[in-house]
């Protein structure tokens, strides 16, 4: 197979991928966390595919938190390409957690 770059469209699955996303927190204990995100390669599901990510938020109001989450399965969104929504929480830390949610940025493959 030809090498995919990120604008390439794509029927089908692509094997070798990851999505990137930028985001912010939900507001808790009267503030925010930007949380700037690598996925995981692809991992077969029952639905498809799926990805893994860790990671900490930027660190804001002097302390940060931590994350584990997988993502849903892939959602076509046209053109040859896809992205994965994510709903998780973060550690505790500072008294409180921030809830993560939205979708990653679009990735070659309409599955």
């Amino acid at each position: 197979m030809a090498k995919v770059g990120k604008d390439d469209f794509v029927n089908g699955f692509v094997p070798h991928h990851n999505h990137g996303s930028v985001d912010y927190t939900a507001i808790a204990d009267g503030h925010v966390h930007q949380c700037l995100d690598v996925t995981s390669p692809p991992i077969q599901h029952e639905q498809g595919h799926i990805h893994y990510t860790e990671g900490y938020v930027v660190f804001e109001d002097g302390h940060n938190h931590h994350y584990k989450a997988y993502s849903g399965p892939a959602i076509p969104v046209g053109n040859g390409m896809h992205v994965h929504y994510y709903d998780f929480y973060t550690t505790e830390n500072d008294g409180h957690r921030h809830h993560v949610r939205g979708v990653d940025q679009p990735a070659p493959g309409n599955r």
